[in-house]
This record gives C-alpha cells, structure tokens and sequence, in this order.
C-alpha cells in the first residue's frame, strides 16, 4: 500500500540531505586540513583551504595554527584579518605562533587587543607569552603577566605557575621562583619540579639542585630527560661522584639511558668528578656518535693534564667523519698548548681555516692562547689582529702570553690599549699586567692598576690579591704589601708566599719567618717555591742553623725534594758564611744536577773568601752552560787581578772578547713623575749632573764622618787608589740617590731600582730567586 506525501514534505526532506551533505563535506575537508598540517604540508593545506566552498570557525582556527607554529605568522595573521568569526582559541593560537617567533612587539600588542575585543586569556595564551618572556629574559613584561594572572585567578593554574617559576629562575630571580614553587601546597609535576631544579642550576645553586632532586624523589614525582641533565650538572660542580653515580641509576631504571641529552651531562658529570674510565664507557655505548659528549671527553682529558689522549680523540673523530664544531677545535687547540707541538699546531691552524672556523670568537682566542703559551708570540699577535670583534678573552690572552714569556713591556702597552678600546677587564688581565709592573718595578703604574681593579670590583679576587702583594713587596712598599694581605678575605699558599718572598728579598729576614710561623699556625702547607724564600732570608741574614733546619724539614716534614735553587741558596748560605768546604760538599751531594744559579751562588762565595781553585772550576761550569754570560768571565777576571796573577785576569779578558761576551753595564733608575731617570757609572749625561755631583760629595763627606772607609776590594785593580774610590763614590745608584735627595719631597720614600743585583759593589755579584735581575732601595729623607 503506497503512503503519499506532500510536496512540502519533500522539499525538507531535500534540505536536510543537502545540510546533511555539506556537513559531511566540510567534516571531511577540515579533516584532511588538519591532517595536511600536522604533516608541516602548509603550502597543501593553503591550497585545499583555498578551494572549501564552506568553513567553520574550527577551519580558521587550524590554518592560522598551521602558519603560527610553521613560523610564518605573518601569513597566519592575514588570515587572522580575513577571519569572520573569531573566538578566543583563534587569537591565542596567533599570539603562540609570535610567541614562539620571539617577536615580542607583536605578541605583547595582540594580547593587549584580545583584551580590548573582549575575549579572556587562557592558560594556553599565558604561558606561550611567559615562556617567550623566560626565553628572552622580559622580566618586566613577564611580572605584567603575572600581574594579570593574579586578577583573573590563573596564579593557581599549574600550566602558568610552572611558566612564571621558568621566568624568575632563567632570570635570576631565584626567591621569587622558590616563593611560587612553595606556595603550591599540591599539584606539583614533573614540569615544576624540573623548572625549580633547572632554575637553580642556572644561578650556580648547586647544591639546591641536589636537595630539588631529592625533595622531588621523597614526594615519588618521576624525573626524565629534562630533569636529568640539571642534576648532572649539579653533580659535575660539586665534583660528588656519589651522588652522580646514584643519579645514573635512576636514569638506568628509568629508560633513559639511550636519551642523547642526558648521556652527555652523564659524560660531562663524569668527566668534570675525574671519572674518564665511566665517562669513556657511556660514549661507547652510546648508539650514534654525539659530537658533544666526545667534545666533553677531550675537555676532560685536557683538564686533567692529558692533552696526548685529547689529541687521539680528535684524531678518532676525524677517522670517523663527524662534524666537528666551533667547541671541538678550542679544546683541541689547549691541549696542543699542553703539549709545545708547533708542528702540529700549525697544521691544526692549517685545518680550521679550511673548515671555515676561524671566525669563530671561540676558535680565535684559543688560537692565539695557543700560540702565546708556544711562544710563538708574532702567530698569536697575527690571530690577534684577524679577530675583528676582539672581546676579554682575546686581549687577555694575549697580554698574559706576552707577560708569561718576560714581554712585559709588550703586555703594559697592551693593556694601556684594550682600555683605550674600552673593553672591560677581568681578574686574569689585571693579575697579569700587576705581575709585569712587579717585573718592571712600575710600582706607581701599578697603584693605578690597583685602582682599576677596585673600582672594577675584581680586587677580591685572590689572583688580584696574590700580584698586588707580590708587587708592592717587590718594589720594596711592605707596608701596602701587608696591608692589601691583611684586607684579602682567603689567601691560598701563594698568598703568603709572596709575602714572605717579599720580606726576604727586602732584608726582612726576621719577619718573613715569623709569617711563615703564623701560616703554618693556620693550617696552610709551604710549597716548593715558599722554601726558596725561606732559604734566600736565611742566607742574607746568616742564619745556618735556622737554614738547615728549613732545609731539613722541607723533605722530612712535607716531601718536598730540593730543586737546583734551594741548593743555590743553602751554597749561598754557607758561602757568606765562610763554610766553603761544608758548601762544596754540599754541592757534590746534589740530587739534581747543578744549574747556572748553583755554579753563581758558589762563584759569589768563592770571591769573598778568595777561593781562587773552587772558583775557577766554578767559572768554567757557568762558562760552558751559559757561554754568553758575562758573569764568570768577569769574576775570575777581577780574582787573578786582585791576587796579581794580571796573565791569567787578561787571558780571561781576551776568552771573553773572542766569544763576543759583553758585560752588562750596571744602571740605576728612579721613577719620577711618570718620567725614569736612569743613571750609570760616572755619568754625567743627566741636566741636573752638576748638583746631583754635589749633593753624592755631601754624602760621601756625611758618612764618612759617621766612620765609613771605602773597601776597595772589589773595585777594578788596574787603575790606582784615586781612581778605585771615585768608581765607588759615583756609582750609578749613588747617583740615583742623589738625584732622589734633590728632588723627591721631605718625609717621602726614595725607590732605586738596578737591573743587577748589588751587595754594596756594582761589580759583586750575588745571586737571588725570583727577579734576580731587580733590586730596590727604599730610603727616607729626612
């Protein structure tokens, strides 16, 4: 039986469908939409986009997603423009899209126009802009975010907290991060707890790193690889083996093992606790060659001093065709720093220039530390000169090349220039330009180094510390030597080294032992250099027993075997004591063999007590290890003249003038107003000489009546009595003092420095550790 139905009835019917159909279809469409972009097929999606007879604010939504998070926003936000409808999924996914670009111009003003268009933020939008915040380190901008999340209750939403602890911590703002972490009662993850530890790795807390961790494992929160590397990294600082050992299980136990960012903190922990047996073990397992980890195993190797093993790793890479980037070079750079391989190291050079990456800043300053720690001083001022944006590293390695290899003129003039650039220094520059103005004796270039080391704040560093005290003892100014060790917050063996050096150099004998006193009352060990010191005072102030006694100690108490200068100073010991046949015992039962300073300290001892036979045997061993050196030439020299044997004294002469051996004329010189007045033997070049002539007669004539009597001793034996006593009276730091007498202030202190040693005659020459080569005299006039 047949059922009839209208015609109206049939029209809807056909509506239905064809609604029913075009559902379908634009069903279908967005679908294949969404599918096309989830595959990063933009240009596709666009294409099927173009040609929908119909769309849904959900087809909108997706292609201005689709061009947001493929990073061409802008093309996104001209669709944003055509939209009809928009809700508030549309304006968030384009204010992610900009966030996720870094463009905080236009993140910040379309967060501010979907305000004013009335549509709320959600979460999702908040924490897009506080992670581009955290990123770029907007801390004004992300504390209008939280202003905002505050009023409109999001401060208790996980997702935006988390995003809020991110920022504070990556913008060191660590109390407000632990504010926000503590003030969540419940509903901490994984993210948070990972946010927390991952701040307080960033601001050097690594030990809030580890109790992060631990409080994190008590609540049973499960860690994975975003977690893992901060805590490694904790563990690398601290040097806790332990406790990194322990955070490898855990990773073990939970699947992480195989994640290639946290094998590499594993390497990198391992290899800065010393452990490169484990680190080498995780490299091996790993299941492709990670190019940071084999950079982390070469740093550890040249780290702990085996620059040979760095260098095979890297042959290794090559062999293994890895691409090697800007932090593999630097560290392959070090070690053939290490190891003085010139040849190598221009091959090296050679390598990163082919590859392109000698314009990395990184790649350069280590070249030219390369070349400076060679001594290959042109090759590092040519790398030097090739960087166009020198930075700290770069001028600093070169000033402290140039210093560590006795150019300290050289490393002043480049650090009068790195300032006139106006790079900013660092402890290391300031540490290496004070140790060449202690070189130099610049005592008052140096007072302005000081001077901007404190107002650059760098004068509590301890390397700072340990040069200001070597220079103001060295250029004879213990008071302020003291006074800057008395301010030094920690002071290392160095430290009291220097001082006590100081004192010993400046005939402060007594003093210096008695700081030694009080520093092993403090629990710091002398070294191998504090003995030298010790054993210099002892010689200048007579003292054998005391000498001994050191001596002794130095191998019983501390292990410290005697090198070739302890040896120098114990001769030089006995030597001005007139123990000669104790000090060629002495000399004959030497560990080590004798080096130039020894045979010196012995000639030296030898010329006071007139032992001709030990001082010629003396002689002709310095002669042969240093046959340029004028000294012994000169010395025995003037010993056969002063006992009449004038054949053998002009045989010496003529040896020497047939090798082309000059002596060194002896000069004084005294800084005064940033100008150096430097004097000789009888000179009588300088403007002021007639009074400077006049005021050294006064002297003479003051001290005599005091009961002085010229030895002439020492002075030169071809000339008559007249002639030997004016040598002596106008020497040159007779002048220098002179000259100081007239000139310098009543009250101030008079500072002449030699660039030999002097005992009271220019030609007597008498050995001394460190800077054997300046002398200074600190007078006062009254």
């Amino acid at each position: 039986m047949y059922k009839f139905v209208s015609l109206r009835t049939c029209r809807n019917l056909s509506t239905d469908i064809v609604k029913t159909s075009s559902k379908s279809l634009l069903f279908d469409d967005n679908k294949c939409l969404s599918e096309l972009l989830k595959l990063g097929q933009i240009d596709e999606a666009r294409n099927v986009f173009d040609k929908m007879p119909k769309r849904d604010e959900f087809t909108w939504n997706t292609m201005i997603a689709g061009y947001a998070n493929s990073g061409r926003a802008d093309e996104g936000r001209r669709i944003f423009e055509e939209a009809q409808k928009k809700g508030a999924i549309t304006w968030s996914s384009l204010i992610s899209g900009y966030c996720k670009m870094g463009c905080e111009i236009e993140s910040f003003q379309l967060f501010y126009e979907m305000r004013c268009e009335g549509y709320r933020p959600n979460h999702s939008t908040l924490g897009s802009v506080l992670r581009m915040c955290s990123i770029k380190g907007l801390i004004s901008r992300g504390e209008q975010i939280h202003g905002y999340a505050l009023k409109t209750r999001f401060d208790m939403d996980l997702f935006v907290v988390t995003g809020l602890i991110d920022l504070y911590a990556k913008c060191l703002r660590i109390v407000e991060a632990e504010y926000l972490f503590e003030s969540m009662s419940h509903g901490r993850n994984h993210v948070t707890w990972t946010a927390m530890i991952n701040g307080y790795s960033l601001n050097g807390d690594a030990l809030g790193v580890i109790e992060c961790f631990e409080g994190m494992r008590v609540e049973g929160v499960e860690a994975n690889q975003y977690t893992f590397p901060g805590v490694l990294v904790a563990c690398g600082v601290l040097s806790d083996i332990g406790f990194g050992a322990q955070v490898h299980g855990c990773i073990a136990r939970g699947g992480f093992s195989a994640n290639v960012f946290v094998q590499s903190a594993l390497v990198d922990m391992y290899t800065k606790c010393g452990d490169l047996g484990s680190a080498w073990k995780v490299v091996e397992s790993m299941e492709r060659d990670d190019v940071i980890s084999w950079n982390a195993m070469i740093v550890g190797y040249v780290r702990r001093g085996f620059p040979e093993q760095a260098l095979s790793l890297f042959k290794m890479m090559r062999a293994k065709n890895m691409e090697l980037d800007e932090f593999t070079y630097p560290s392959v750079l070090n070690s053939l720093a290490l190891t003085k391989d010139v040849k190598n190291s221009k091959s090296l050079h050679s390598l990163v220039i082919k590859s392109g990456f000698e314009v990395y800043l990184l790649v350069s300053n280590a070249l030219i530390d390369m070349y400076a720690k060679q001594n290959s001083l042109d090759c590092a001022l040519k790398s030097f000169n090739f960087v166009v944006q020198k930075d700290v590293i770069s001028w600093t390695s070169l000033i402290t090349g140039c210093a560590q290899n006795g150019c300290h003129e050289e490393a002043l003039k480049l650090f009068c220039k790195m300032r006139m650039d106006g790079i900013a220094t660092d402890h290391v520059v300031i540490s290496s330009v004070l140790s060449s103005c202690a070189e130099l004796a610049l005592l008052d270039l140096g007072q302005q180094v000081h001077a901007n080391s404190i107002k650059a704040g760098l004068d509590s560093s301890l390397s700072v510390g340990n040069s200001l005290v070597s220079l103001y003892a060295n250029g004879g100014s213990l008071e302020d030597a003291e006074k800057v060790f008395n301010s030094m917050e920690t002071r290392n063996v160095i430290s009291w080294t220097a001082l006590i050096v100081g004192y010993a150099q400046n005939g402060k004998g007594i003093e210096s032992f008695r700081f030694y006193d009080e520093m092993i009352a403090s629990g710091v060990k002398p070294d191998f250099i504090m003995f030298i010191g010790l054993l210099f005072a002892c010689s200048h102030a007579g003292l054998i027993d005391r000498g001994r006694f050191y001596f002794e100690s130095m191998v019983k108490d501390y292990g410290i075997s005697p090198g070739p200068d302890h040896y120098a100073c114990m001769i030089d010991l006995l030597g001005r004591s007139g123990k000669m046949q104790e000090a060629e015992k002495l000399l004959n039962e030497m560990t080590v063999e004798p080096d130039a300073t020894v045979w010196k300290a012995l000639l030296s001892a030898c010329r006071v007590h007139g032992n001709i036979d030990l001082a010629k045997r003396a002689s002709m061993a310095l002669i042969e290890l240093e046959p340029h050196d004028s000294v012994p030439y000169v010395m025995l020299s003037n010993m056969y003249s002063e006992i009449g044997k004038w054949n053998e004294a002009a045989s010496v002469r003529r040896l020497m003038k047939s090798r082309g051996v000059g002596k060194e004329p002896g000069r004084s010189w005294i800084e005064m107003n940033s100008k150096v007045h430097t004097f000789m033997s009888e000179d009588r070049s300088h403007p002021e000489m007639g009074d400077i002539y006049l005021k050294v007669d006064e002297m003479i004539m003051l001290i005599k009546s005091a009961g002085y009597v010229p030895d002439m001793k020492f002075a030169l034996h071809d000339i008559n009595e007249e002639g030997k006593e004016r040598g002596l009276a106008y020497h040159s730091e007779k002048l220098a003092v002179a000259f100081g007498l007239l000139n310098v202030s009543i009250g101030a202190p008079i500072r002449v420095y030699k660039n030999i040693r002097f005992d009271g005659k220019e030609e007597c020459f008498r050995w001394a550790p460190k800077h054997p080569r300046t002398h200074t005299k600190k007078l006062v006039k009254h």
